[in-house]
């Protein structure tokens, strides 16, 4: 289903935050905007925006390319899954924020499981074409060091799909601005809770 991407109020967003009662975790491909619109809604909700990769980097003290070609990726996946249990939170306490997490984080099954149970899943979804226009503006893609980056994002795409979509929200990030993005994640995030 495709949602109405007109803005909201500041009532309507206001009324949508206070339903929120956890994290809202932004899940998808590299390149989906999950950072960008995170901080976006965390804005308009006037909650927190953490971004897990971040997190990751000032945990090991070394940016993520640095992490995968030192130990590799399922040191780094190991890595990942600890610190997104640490931001979503420990036993019951658990804060509301924006949570963007990194593209293949979704895929990990206990990261899965935990954001499933404590958090709220949003799929940022986007084509292929959108996604290479906006990982070529950054070379810090270590997945992509690997071959050609078109044939990797299709391949990757198509294999994280079946976990994606096991995120109850699914919202499509094209090329509009953040705030449309945003706003239909919220509409989203209404009809569901």
């Amino acid at each position: 289903m495709e949602l109405d991407a007109s803005p909201l109020s500041s009532s309507e967003i206001g009324r949508i935050a206070r339903r929120i009662d956890r994290p809202v975790v932004l899940v998808g491909m590299m390149g989906v905007g999950k950072t960008t619109v995170g901080r976006k809604l965390a804005t308009m909700l006037h909650l927190p925006f953490v971004d897990a990769d971040e997190e990751i980097e000032k945990a090991a003290y070394m940016p993520i390319s640095e992490i995968f070609s030192t130990y590799g990726e399922p040191y780094f996946r190991d890595g990942e899954r600890r610190v997104i249990a640490r931001l979503i939170g420990e036993g019951r306490h658990v804060d509301r924020k924006i949570l963007s997490t990194g593209g293949g984080a979704f895929v990990d099954p206990a990261t899965r499981s935990l954001i499933l149970n404590k958090g709220i899943a949003v799929w940022l979804d986007s084509d292929v074409d959108t996604l290479m226009e906006r990982v070529g503006r950054k070379s810090n893609r270590p997945l992509l060091r690997t071959g050609n980056p078109r044939e990797i994002l299709t391949r990757l795409k198509t294999e994280r799909e079946s976990f994606y979509s096991q995120a109850p929200i699914h919202v499509i990030s094209g090329v509009q601005p953040h705030q449309v993005t945003a706003c239909k994640i919220l509409k989203a995030i209404d009809q569901w809770l």
